[in-house]
Formats: structure tokens, sequence, C-alpha cells
């Protein structure tokens, strides 16, 4: 994979930028491409968007656009409607490069009419955006998030990324800027992503990660939960709590040896982690878990 030099002018930016945006004046940024990644069932399928945001919307690797979907409240009339919140799928200077796009991971919603079966109710904002064409304008607020931000302080550190659906969205940021870009935050540790899905045809960017892989072998490692096609020991669905026993031993010797682990997906995957981790470290599951807090090498951003 050949790395890219870039222009260090997002380098200079000492925090991360938050809220430089609100619901009461966002920025109107451009879509420029919307590309379909996986067919879902009962259309759920999901997207990869660009949007061109003109460097105007700085972010760091690990937080989340605010989207304002078209219309107003319905609960509050002429008042904006809700955002909804993606995290990046891109690093700082986008797929491009140039510093003026930003990357969305977006599974179209469509959940059912508790009041008619028959019909459904489609997502409004991920609707809006999954349908979205080249040159439709979009509104932002934000930026945000500290929690899942990617530790630069170690180069050399472990770095363990789990993640679930489209959770794996900031995961694709942080290893475009380990394994890609030609930064000042040169890489030289170990990245390993856990990533569960449902089947082989719902994985996102798996090429991607795939080709880091063949590039980078001593440096990145790739395990997958497919849920319908894999199986456990007691032939139950096999999920990415069950990779992370699997690897247990490693994954706690990385994170005693100072290595930071962080976790994006739905918030029900973390009562099967948690459980994971809690076997694993026995009676010290406490005392531990407290441990990577206090240090901020427990990292959790869940919806």
């Amino acid at each position: 994979m050949r790395r890219l030099v870039l222009p260090r002018s997002l380098e200079l930016l000492k925090k991360a930028p938050t809220n430089l945006y609100t619901r009461k004046s966002p920025y109107v940024a451009t879509i420029e491409s919307v590309h379909r990644l996986t067919t879902g069932e009962n259309g759920g399928d999901t997207y990869h968007i660009v949007i061109d945001h003109g460097g105007n919307i700085p972010f760091w690797e690990g937080q989340s656009y605010g989207i304002l979907p078209p219309g107003t409240n319905p609960k509050r009339p002429g008042a904006p409607p809700p955002n909804r919140l993606y995290s990046l799928a891109s690093s700082r200077y986008g797929d491009d490069l140039s510093g003026r796009t930003a990357s969305l991971c977006v599974k179209r919603i469509v959940s059912y009419d508790p009041n008619d079966p028959n019909s459904t109710i489609p997502g409004i904002c991920s609707n809006f955006l999954c349908d979205a064409r080249p040159g439709d304008q979009v509104r932002i607020v934000g930026p945000f998030g500290s929690s899942l931000l990617l530790n630069e302080e170690n180069p050399r550190g472990a770095q363990i990324m789990v993640g679930t659906g489209t959770g794996v969205a900031p995961f694709r940021g942080f290893l475009r800027r380990m394994f890609v870009e030609e930064v000042p935050f040169k890489f030289d540790g170990l990245a390993w992503l856990f990533l569960g899905v449902a089947s082989s045809k719902s994985l996102l960017y798996h090429d991607e990660f795939e080709r880091i892989a063949r590039d980078f072998p001593s440096s990145f490692r790739y395990d997958l939960a497919l849920s319908r096609e894999m199986v456990d020991r007691s032939g139950g669905k096999f999920y990415v709590q069950h990779r992370i026993k699997e690897r247990g031993k490693e994954v706690l010797e990385l994170l005693e040896s100072g290595g930071h682990i962080y976790f994006c997906g739905r918030e029900e995957m973390m009562e099967g982690i948690q459980e994971t981790f809690r076997k694993l470290c026995g009676d010290s599951w406490h005392e531990k878990l407290s441990g990577w807090k206090r240090n901020k090498q427990w990292h959790v951003d869940v919806y």
C-alpha cells in the first residue's frame, strides 16, 4: 500500500474541535457521492456517503457529525428537527486526502408500523442520506465526541478496536490514519480489529481491511465474527465477544502493557462483551476495569 504525503494544516489543531456548528446555525455542506456497500434484508442496505464540507468542519478520528434531515420538528413547529449522530468513517483528511471531505457509513433504517404489520416506517434521517444524490445539500452540526478519540501519545502501543455493524466506521478512519497516510502520527505498534456482523454479505470495508492486513502483516490483525454463519462451542450464534474470548489471553496482555481498546456499535453489544471480560479477568475484573478507565485505555461509544 502506497503511503501518501499530506499537508500538515489539520495537524496543527491541538485538541479535537467540537460544537463548531449548532442546530440553530448548522453548516450547509454538499453530498459528493453515495455508494451502496451492502444490500440488507427489508431494505436495510448500507451506504458510504462522502460529504464536501470545504474544510470548514474539521474533525478528529473517532468523532461524529450530527445531521439535520429536511423539514421541521413535528413536536415543535418551526424548530429544526432533532439531529442524528453518525460516526465519521474517514480520517480527518477525508477519502480524497484533501481535508475538504468527510465520510459517513449509514444503514437505511426501516421499521414496522406496530398498528399495521404490513406497513413499514422509514427512518427520516437515514433514508434522506441513503437516497441523496451528488450535489444535494445537507445540514451538519458538531462535530461531537471525545470518548473514542484515537490515542496517539504512544505510536508503538497496541490499539484494539471492537465494532459491530456500522460501528466499524470510526475504525476505518483509525486504520487509514495508521496505515494509508504519511502524517506526523507515524504508527509503529499493533492495530487489531474485531468486527462482528450478521453474515459475509454484511461485511463493511472488508476489501480495504484485508489489503491492510496483506500490506502490514506484522502490524495489523483482523478477526471476524459472522453471527449467522459461524457457531460457538455450544452450537449457538457466534458473536464478536466469542472471538474476543478466543484471543482473550493476548488481549489482556496488551491491555496490561498499556494498550487501548475501543468499542463502537449498538449499546446491547456491550453486555456480552463485558461478561466475556469478566470471565477472562475473574475476581480482578472490577479492579482491572477501573484501572483501564482511570488510565483512559477503555473507550466506549455506543448507540
